[in-house]
């Protein structure tokens, strides 16, 4: 079995975790996670950041410093692993689902038009008119690694005086190579940006996130909800409800280790992209989706769209796991599940279009490019 994606773990990751195991710090404390931060801090060109258990932790500690309370709202795409939207939930709030663009990303212009048809600016701040609740921030994540169009989302949540936070779990490396924020990193752009190190990201500390924000305050407090908000560690003084969210030491370790192999990864993750891209375009029905062009792209996960209404995404799913290939669809949009069918969805559209005609492929930093080849002669001989 090909398998769609899992960790490349080459480097110095048995000699950091040993000697932290050596170290006796296995726990939320220790070197290696002091490093770590550091070294995010210092590849982000940041100055805040802080270690999380995951990438969901990061973005509740996010909502939750951007002011979100119970009875308020915060839009969110609807095309997204859940775990962006769930933390709105945690803190008793509602989201709003927001359509894709051809990225895969947040729509940024019908988000503007949601904005001026369906809201009003008061003194209390943005206020849905369907639902009279005020509108605290925008979840925008940039799905498979690409890009968002974050620039012009900013624009309308500086205008309006909403939060901005980046779920950037997927989208490490990614950064501008042109425009207003050339030189910037997904994840540095909006309040707040939430990184994720799961299993299967592009680099992995086998579970664990980071949350970064050009506020030293907030960061600060987000450091302080995420070790139980102790006010007195001696005697366990606690003046606030905090969160079991510390990074380990030994996750850290693993971090410190695949963080010096990001650059090699996604240059490795672009030229397969690339490889793919050239082999697909022979064969009819099939294309792989574009990334942004105003950005180097960490290229986490590649997207096969079936142009051919003929091929069945899910008939197509089968024939590829028959042929030992796994793939995945795109995941179901969060507006038709369970916990968010009574939730406002605004104009969905694009996202339901791509839900039905995508697949992601083999994509890990340690594919070969023969697998690469035998993919596409496969995908060449559905028809036959």
């Amino acid at each position: 079995m090909i398998p769609l994606s899992v960790p490349n773990l080459k480097g110095n990751e048995e000699k950091y975790v040993v000697d932290a195991i050596r170290s006796e710090w296995v726990s939320a404390a220790g070197n290696y996670v002091n490093r770590f931060e550091n070294n995010i801090k210092k590849y982000l060109k940041v100055d805040n950041a802080i270690a999380c258990q995951s990438g969901t932790a990061a973005i509740h500690l996010a909502l939750k410093l951007s002011g979100v309370t119970p009875h308020s709202e915060v839009i969110v795409p609807t095309l997204t692993f859940i775990a962006a939207v769930n933390p709105v939930k945690y803190l008793g709030a509602e989201p709003v689902f927001m359509d894709c663009d051809d990225g895969l990303n947040l729509d940024c212009e019908k988000l503007e038009q949601f904005f001026k048809e369906e809201c009003t600016l008061t003194k209390k701040g943005l206020i849905n008119k369907t639902t009279n609740r005020c509108i605290k921030a925008v979840v925008v994540v940039h799905v498979f690694g690409n890009m968002a169009a974050i620039e012009e989302v900013k624009e309308l949540t500086d205008k309006y005086n909403i939060k901005l936070i980046e779920d950037a779990t997927e989208a490490l490396g990614t950064c501008f190579i042109a425009g207003k924020y050339k030189g910037k990193f997904a994840g540095t752009i909006g309040d707040f940006g939430a990184y994720s190190f799961n299993g299967n990201k592009i680099i992995t500390t086998g579970g664990g996130g980071a949350l970064v924000g050009g506020s030293a305050k907030d960061i600060k407090m987000a450091k302080y909800l995420s070790t139980q908000a102790k006010d007195d560690e001696l005697y366990y003084v606690h003046d606030n409800i905090g969160y079991n969210y510390r990074m380990s030491n030994l996750q850290a370790a693993l971090g410190v280790a695949q963080l010096e192999k990001l650059e090699e990864f996604i240059e490795i993750k672009i030229k397969n992209y690339e490889a793919y891209k050239a082999k697909i375009s022979n064969i009819n029905g099939f294309s792989l989706l574009k990334f942004n062009d105003k950005a180097r792209n960490n290229h986490w996960f590649y997207s096969l769209c079936i142009d051919n209404n003929e091929i069945n995404r899910d008939e197509l799913l089968q024939y590829l796991l028959k042929n030992q290939i796994q793939t995945r669809p795109i995941w179901k949009l969060i507006h038709t599940q369970k916990p968010y069918k009574n939730n406002q969805a605004y104009k969905i559209e694009k996202a339901i279009d791509y839900y039905n005609k995508v697949l992601n492929i083999p994509c890990s930093s340690n594919l070969k490019q023969e697998s690469i080849g035998y993919i596409v002669r496969v995908l060449g001989n559905i028809k036959k």
